[in-house]
């Protein structure tokens, strides 16, 4: 049996200023966008398209917006809207944890469309590019979630070596779930998309997988995370997040598809 650390959500201090370990593990996922943006770009096939380290740069700024806008956003709209339609303010409080994975999703789609058009550039290429680059994102924002005391896993059994009590919100152990969607959701998607990416692969296919398996691993490890309120369809409950996964699942495998489909004629139609 673990405890949960319950660390003090502010890092450190400096005056009147509070900097939290959730806006921390923002800073350090759009850190690492950059790095492995400029690790990307030296692959032949990226550099042949000819990505340069200015465009990371320019997209960083269009990506935090993107990030920041739609994953409150979407925590607003999505998963509680009447707490903050009665508590207006609360929606900027951002330190305070409360991000959608898909409002994000969604708003980082919007503003790469606005780079893409502002850099004359495909919108497919855009987003072939920088799928390989979420997921450590992601991962990042859950170990903030966990850091937060946020997201509470469903219970545990007392023979799982991990169950974990959560002093203050559960009285039972339980898994530790935002751990689970940082390894799973977030490291485990990465290692796979990433050496996905590291080939030529048809445009649009690296994007479509990202969308894809995300959505399977977000189905997958939802099991182990309370909900944060269920959907009855044909019989079958299932959670909020995993219904918000499904339109990626089934969205990402047609692209996947088409995208292949669209290569081999172009393929035989070169023949």
């Amino acid at each position: 049996m673990l405890i949960h650390p319950n660390p003090d959500p502010v890092a450190f201090s400096i005056g009147p200023l509070s900097v939290h370990w959730y806006g921390l593990m923002y800073l350090l996922a759009f850190v690492q966008f950059v790095v492995l943006g400029r690790v990307r770009i030296k692959q032949p096939h990226i550099a042949a398209i000819g990505w340069k380290k200015e465009d990371i740069d320019d997209m960083l700024f269009y990506g935090v917006l993107g990030v920041i806008i739609g994953g409150r956003l979407g925590e607003v709209l999505f998963y509680n809207p009447s707490y903050y339609f009665s508590n207006p303010l609360e929606i900027f409080a951002v330190w305070k944890g409360g991000m959608s994975f898909h409002g994000g999703f969604i708003g980082v789609l919007i503003a790469m469309s606005l780079w893409a058009n502002k850099a004359k550039r495909n919108l497919a290429d855009v987003y072939d590019f920088i799928a390989p680059m979420v997921p450590l994102g992601y991962a990042a924002g859950r170990l903030g979630n966990f850091i937060n005391h946020e997201l509470p896993g469903r219970v545990a059994s007392p023979d799982l070596p991990w169950a974990m009590q959560w002093p203050g919100i559960t009285d039972h152990l339980v898994h530790p779930s935002p751990l689970y969607q940082m390894l799973v959701d977030g490291v485990l998607l990465f290692v796979i998309l990433w050496l996905y990416a590291r080939k030529p692969r048809p445009r649009l296919a690296v994007g479509a997988m990202f969308t894809m398996l995300y959505g399977c691993a977000r189905f997958f490890t939802e099991y182990f995370r309370v909900p944060d309120f269920d959907v009855s369809f044909a019989g079958i409950t299932i959670s909020a997040g995993q219904m918000y996964s499904i339109p990626m699942i089934i969205g990402g495998a047609i692209l996947l598809i088409g995208a292949y489909r669209f290569a081999g004629r172009k393929s035989a139609a070169k023949a």
